[in-house]
């Protein structure tokens, strides 16, 4: 067994960078214990050197395509961030000179997995990526090794803590989505521009990752179809209560008879719903297989501490000379699945109206359903008071999602609706 240290150079000393060289230098006795090695810093990159870390006399560059080029390292841990730039060419430049990278970097990864698999392959190295998604949760190697004597049908999850905060809190304390989205942005939990996380791409790249995994297929971020929260309101939120759901922001691919199908979007998820109770910043993974059936992984989905762990467990695996392929098969044998038309998603709904209580609206938006042959399976409606705007809220039996679509457009058309139609699909295993 190989018992020379792992030399490590890290670029990036941001939170998870910062919180990797604690937890290599906390658990320094520990790791080595474990890996029956030592895990040894030789180098470490960022604009400026942060006086708090524990570096020593660790040699610091302040260009990390330097430290890429002319360090002498086993493994280049990538923390900058971003799908190309500085981070993509240092990935490159260490794949290139046949050293392992390892990197929390889902949009790198979501973007040029691919590319940088083949790279990898092509000079004998390694890539690890535990960190990409769903922070300590240990998802990747959930997929690309726990359940690798499965057939896995379905993955879906929650997968950006920004998110299910913002809900959780709108749920528990009534509040609007603009007021606690500039909460979030205050205690730190979102950006000062959001759309990366509201707008749902955070969740898509995690997505298209998990999919390649899962159903050992080629990466494509574009066959992802992305919905964020933005739409979601506090009064769906307490009707969402009143009828026995939660709402989440959800990932989800499966197979279907159609093809692929890899979308997200917020959706009300039963009280039953293994995701239903995860709040606040955590993140949960349920996935289906052939022979294990359901699994539901839950954690902290972010932070210095969650990721610096799936960091260091993906060096763990290297110091141990493990080695699994970057999606779990070689590149050549991902197999390419057509992905499955949007209008032949299949479930049920939530539509939330508003409307002019007049005679006669009823019989239309029923008409309206009809016509498409969607069925309506409960309605609440309160504030009765002529020509007032009141609140409607059904809810419709499965079916798909074009048909559903065709309806709400006819209903929007109506008179009577004052304002455009809101629809949550419902979610249920």
């Amino acid at each position: 067994m190989n018992t020379q240290p792992l030399k490590i150079a890290i670029a990036g000393l941001g939170t998870v960078g910062g919180g990797t060289v604690h937890l290599l230098h906390d658990q320094a006795a520990l790791l080595a214990q474990r890996a029956g090695r030592p895990l040894t810093m030789v180098g470490v990159a960022a604009l400026e050197k942060p006086v708090d870390l524990p570096l020593g006399g660790v040699p610091f560059f302040t260009d990390a395509r330097v430290m890429a080029r002319d360090a002498d390292y086993d493994v280049l841990v990538e923390l900058i961030g971003g799908a190309g730039g500085i981070a993509l060419d240092i990935v490159k430049t260490a794949l290139g000179r046949g050293r392992s990278v390892v990197t929390a970097n889902k949009a790198m990864i979501a973007h040029h997995g691919g590319e940088l698999a083949r790279l990898a392959e092509a000079n004998n190295a390694v890539i690890g990526f535990e960190a990409s998604v769903g922070g300590g949760i240990p998802i990747i190697k959930s997929l690309r090794e726990g359940l690798a004597g499965n057939r896995v049908t379905q993955v879906m999850g929650i997968l950006n803590g920004t998110c299910n905060y913002i809900l959780t809190t709108m749920r528990e304390q009534g509040r609007d989505f603009s007021d606690v989205l500039a909460e979030a942005q205050a205690l730190g939990y979102a950006e000062a521009d959001p759309s990366f996380d509201i707008d749902g791409i955070d969740t898509a790249h995690k997505l298209a990752i998990l999919a390649s995994l899962a159903f050992a297929m080629p990466l494509d971020i574009a066959a992802v179809a992305a919905e964020g929260i933005r739409h979601v309101s506090a009064l769906d939120i307490r009707y969402a209560d009143e009828l026995g759901y939660r709402i989440k922001l959800l990932g989800v691919a499966r197979l279907t008879d159609d093809g692929v199908e890899s979308r997200v979007y917020p959706a009300m998820v039963p009280l039953s719903f293994p995701l239903a109770h995860v709040g606040g910043v955590f993140n949960a993974v349920v996935t289906e297989g052939d022979f294990v059936g359901r699994t539901v992984l839950e954690g902290r989905g972010a932070g210095a501490r969650p990721t610096a762990s799936a960091v260091v467990s993906d060096l763990m695996d290297l110091a141990r000379g493990r080695a699994t392929p970057t999606f779990g098969v070689p590149v050549a044998q991902l197999a390419a699945r057509p992905a499955a038309p949007s209008g032949a998603h299949h479930s049920a709904y939530y539509i939330r109206l508003m409307v002019r209580d007049e005679p006669g609206v009823f019989a239309d938006i029923a008409a309206a359903l009809r016509d498409e042959r969607v069925s309506m399976e409960q309605i609440i409606q309160r504030g009765r008071a002529p020509n007032e705007i009141v609140p409607v809220v059904m809810t419709v039996h499965e079916t798909d999602e074009a048909s559903m679509l065709r309806a709400v457009a006819r209903i929007a058309a109506l008179a009577a609706v004052a304002e455009p139609p809101r629809i949550i699909r419902i979610e249920t295993l």
